[in-house]
Order: C-alpha cells, then structure tokens, then sequence
C-alpha cells in the first residue's frame, strides 16, 4: 500500500505549478542573498599567512596560482585525527569535478587543514582526490578564521563559531552521540574532534593585497553538500533519522 497521498495527474500538475511559483521566488531570493554576499566590505588580510603545499611553502597570495579570487574550504583534520571527517570528506568528494572549472573562471579552490602536509597527502591519495589541499600545520590561520579553538577556550566555553558563543552541538558537554561517533571514525575523542570545525572563506587578490570577502559555517555549508542538493529532489528528501553517510570507501564495510 503507498504510503503517500495518491492523486490524478490533473491533481499532480496543479500542485506543481504552485510548488514552481514558491521555487521561483527561492532561486529569486538566493540571487538576491548572492548579491548581498558580494556587497560585503573587503577586509585587508595583513598577517602573513604560510602554508606547505604539494609545490612547497606558499603565503595566501599564492594560493591564488594567477586568479584573482580564492575559495577555501576549511575541512575538518585535526594534527591528531587518524582520518578526515567524514562529513567534509562527503563534501570534498564534489570538489574535483567542479574545481577545474572554477579555475577557468578566475577563481581558485583549496582545502586547508591543520594536519600536517605528508598526514593529507596519505588520505588525498585513500579517497582519490586531486583537488589543491594545503596544511597550515602550526600557524594562525585556521585560528584566525574562527574554525580551530584551543583546549583552554573550550574549557572556558569561549568558542565562538558560526558567529556566535556556544550553541553548537559540537559545544554541548557530554558530546552528543553523532559528535563522538564522528570523532571514533577519526580516531581521536570527541573534545579533540570538537576543536576544528568547518567553513568556507572567500578572498580577493587586488593590487598585491589580498583581501578577506566572506566566510560562512554550520549549515551555511549546505550547498556545498552535493549529496544533499540531490537528495532534496528525491522523493523521500533527506529522510534521515541521525548520521547515515560514510566516508565512500566505507560502504562495503557495514
């Protein structure tokens, strides 16, 4: 027996056009939010930034290799995590078919971790990725960019991610159970896990200067998420009932 409404085709079609003026006005709604993005003020990047790349050291303005603009995806790996997260890794997995594109179009995309250089490069070459990974083992930047926290502001609950103190469920103490059964898949503890997070930062190359234009976190991660963009057009949607996804060299596991 179905176990949805069943209607006429005539039915059907009525209740698509409405569903089409609401999808109208959400893809209007996202232009307007993109426009909005994109009249954000610059910020000055002052500090000098150094990351080790799979070419050697590079500063944040040669990141850019030639474009103007530059995309980063803060994935989740700490120095002492045994694997990435496997839910930037669910993302990332989307990163190389566009990555080439994005390049063309003047604007470059990285992953930046905190786990030392050779520590990537080993689980790049697990899940079969090409895309520009840089380590920033050591520095400021995943500090700086409100996506790393040390251990003496997790204990004095000064975490302040997503734009705001507290909140997030990374936060709660005891870790929830999604939170500790992520950090077992990295072989770490949930604290440990909790002290990277993930993000996106956008910067621009101008004059010489790099500028810092927009970050977002949490669930302003979820476009990115290709998966999900799919799912959303399925018939039963996301249909979740707690973490589902794997890393995807883990699905013959179970």
């Amino acid at each position: 027996m179905a176990t949805h409404t069943i209607g006429t085709r005539e039915a059907w079609l009525a209740a698509r056009l409405a569903l089409l003026d609401a999808e109208k006005a959400h893809t209007r709604r996202g232009d307007d939010l993109a426009r909005q993005r994109q009249a954000l003020p610059w910020v000055r990047v002052d500090k000098a930034y150094r990351f080790d790349t799979d070419e050697g050291p590079a500063s944040l303005a040669e990141l850019f290799r030639g474009r103007s603009q530059l995309l980063v995806y803060h994935f989740m790996y700490g120095p002492d995590y045994k694997a990435g997260c496997p839910s930037c890794s669910a993302i990332a997995d989307g990163f190389d078919g566009f990555a080439v594109h994005l390049a063309h179009h003047d604007v470059m995309l990285w992953a930046v971790s905190r786990a030392p250089l050779a520590t990537l490069q080993g689980y790049q070459r697990r899940m079969g990725w090409r895309f520009p990974w840089a380590s920033s083992h050591g520095g400021e930047f995943n500090y700086d960019f409100n996506v790393a926290f040390t251990e003496a502001q997790q204990r004095g609950g000064e975490v302040e991610y997503n734009y705001r103190r507290g909140g997030h469920a990374m936060d709660v103490v005891p870790a929830p159970e999604p939170v500790v059964q992520f950090a077992r898949t990295c072989g770490t503890d949930a604290q440990t896990y909790a002290r990277d997070r993930p993000g996106l930062s956008a910067f621009v190359l101008e004059d010489g200067e790099v500028y810092h234009s927009y970050s977002t976190y949490a669930r302003g991660l979820d476009g990115l998420w290709g998966m999900y963009q799919w799912l959303d057009r399925a018939p039963k949607g996301r249909n979740e009932a707690g973490v589902w996804w794997r890393r995807h060299d883990e699905y013959g596991q179970a």
